[in-house]
């Protein structure tokens, strides 16, 4: 890779924002991210190779600091989510044990193979997408705190589940990697903890924001590294890694200047890097060869659609049974491993990211729903509750 071609992926990212501008189209910035990839990469110009050493290490780090900082929006330490986390999980069982049965009808309908695959896709939901929705729409109350602990719960269940699920036969070991990673995780939570409680981490503060060292920034990035080169020995993702490190920085509590860092290097710069790549890497030609890959990605959105809303006969309401299903970063990182690993047929990884935009697509329109129907619960103001229909 030349600074010329990294300029041209900076360059052609702000697609996303720019998609992502007019806010009654309700599109997410890494749609934009995904064209541009697509527009010069394999499927379009061919401008960039995705195969190219140092774009793919680049990538990788950007998918790392997207999971951990995903991992961070996870509100462990919320108490009223804990008290929600029952109902929450008996409704992630049920979308979980439907998906099972629609994973292996569709694995079996277009004969891929790839059953385990399709039922973590179709469980899965993602909270780096849901929760932001829920904090911009003002959506509060008892059904959605369940929720936001049901995404939570399936978000985490399929993060750990997917590396699995992607290559069978070498499961063993990569279960084995992945227990290597959360132990690790679990470690650096009581290491962060105690620097917490000690003070620290708070000292660490005030000396690095005093003298502009960034010294937590650096310290986090060095952790996460550290992890992400576990979890390539295991031979799982650094999705795992990244996400685990961040639920174990969330439990202790991120500190507010360290989100900024975060955001700025991740959102701003390696984030979309890696959404480009991946767009690159796609061939979406596969698809106009092989229809069936259409298909796949429409029975894999509205299938994870429809498993999801089964949660509404547990007592959630539609609009956000239709929330919880949103999913990215499960959809992108099976992709993503599939491609690397070369264990999917042609079109199927564009397939995956098909299914997840249709998932995407119903979630915007389901979040104003969802505040329609809170609205119509609330007393008028003569005092008396509006019955929703």
């Amino acid at each position: 890779m030349t600074f010329l071609q990294l300029s041209l992926i900076s360059a052609v990212a702000l697609l996303g924002p720019l998609l992502a501008l007019p806010r009654k189209w309700h599109l997410p910035v890494v749609l934009g991210q995904l064209l541009a990839g697509i527009l010069i990469g394999r499927t379009g110009l061919k401008l960039v190779d995705p195969g190219d050493p140092t774009f793919t290490l680049m990538a990788d780090v950007g998918f790392a600091l997207i999971m951990f900082v995903a991992g961070t929006h996870v509100p462990i330490r919320d108490k009223a989510i804990r008290a929600a986390l029952g109902s929450g999980a008996a409704k992630a069982g049920v979308a979980a044990a439907l998906a099972v049965a629609a994973g292996i009808g569709t694995a079996a309908v277009f004969g891929t193979g790839h059953a385990p695959l399709y039922i973590v896709l179709l469980a899965s939901s993602s909270a780096a997408l849901v929760l932001p929705i829920v904090d911009s729409l003002n959506l509060g109350g008892p059904k959605v705190l369940t929720m936001m602990a049901q995404v939570a719960i399936a978000d985490i269940a399929c993060i750990v589940a997917l590396p699995l699920a992607v290559d069978p036969p070498n499961a063993g070991r990569a279960a084995l990697g992945a227990a290597a990673v959360a132990a690790c995780a679990v470690a650096l939570f009581f290491v962060l903890r105690a620097f917490e409680r000690s003070g620290t981490r708070g000292r660490l503060h005030d000396v690095s924001e005093d003298r502009k060292f960034a010294l937590e920034l650096r310290i986090q990035l060095a952790l996460l590294f550290a992890l992400a080169g576990l979890a390539v020995l295991g031979r799982v993702s650094v999705m795992l890694a990244g996400f685990s490190f961040g639920l174990a920085v969330a439990a202790v509590g991120e500190p507010r200047r360290l989100a900024h860092q975060l955001f700025a290097v991740s959102d701003g710069f390696l984030g979309p890097v890696f959404f480009v790549w991946l767009g690159a890497s796609l061939n979406v030609n596969d698809l106009g060869s092989n229809p069936q890959m259409i298909l796949l990605g429409l029975c894999l959105g509205v299938g994870t659609l429809l498993v999801h809303s089964a949660t509404r006969l547990l007592g959630q309401p539609f609009p956000l049974a239709v929330l919880s299903a949103s999913q990215l970063g499960v959809p992108v990182a099976a992709a993503t491993i599939g491609s690397q690993l070369h264990l999917l047929q042609p079109g199927e990884g564009a397939a995956m990211i098909l299914g997840a935009l249709i998932t995407i697509a119903a979630s915007a329109a389901a979040g104003p729903l969802a505040v329609a129907s809170e609205s119509a619960r609330k007393p008028s103001k003569g005092g008396t509750a509006t019955k929703s229909r």
